[in-house]
């Protein structure tokens, strides 16, 4: 997290809500480790990494409801033969991301 905090402040100053992202648990392969974290502004800007692809659309997605509600949410993605065809990691490892409003 520690190489998001200076984007981080810079959008604080600017008035910026922020939602951040954090990965707290792997299983198998991960494309990123345990603490890799994504920040998201109320305005849309990004910074950082959770895991990429379409996982991290998600992530931005849910964040958005995050933001909305103060609500954070603990979000799971991996790979299962019922998950094919959704949000998944083609590396076939499992990630638990935790999404939380910064105050």
């Amino acid at each position: 997290m520690k190489e998001i905090l200076p984007e981080i402040e810079a959008w604080r100053q600017e008035g910026e809500q922020i939602v951040v992202a954090t990965v707290v648990a792997t299983r198998r392969s991960a494309p990123r480790p345990v603490g890799s974290s994504l920040a998201i502004s109320a305005s849309g800007k990004l910074c950082g990494s959770v895991s990429g692809g379409c996982v991290e659309n998600d992530v931005y997605e849910e964040s958005r409801e995050v933001l909305a509600t103060g609500e954070p949410k603990l979000l799971s993605y991996g790979i299962t033969d019922d998950e094919a065809w959704s949000v998944g990691l083609p590396c076939g490892g499992e990630i638990d991301v935790f999404v939380e409003r910064l105050k």
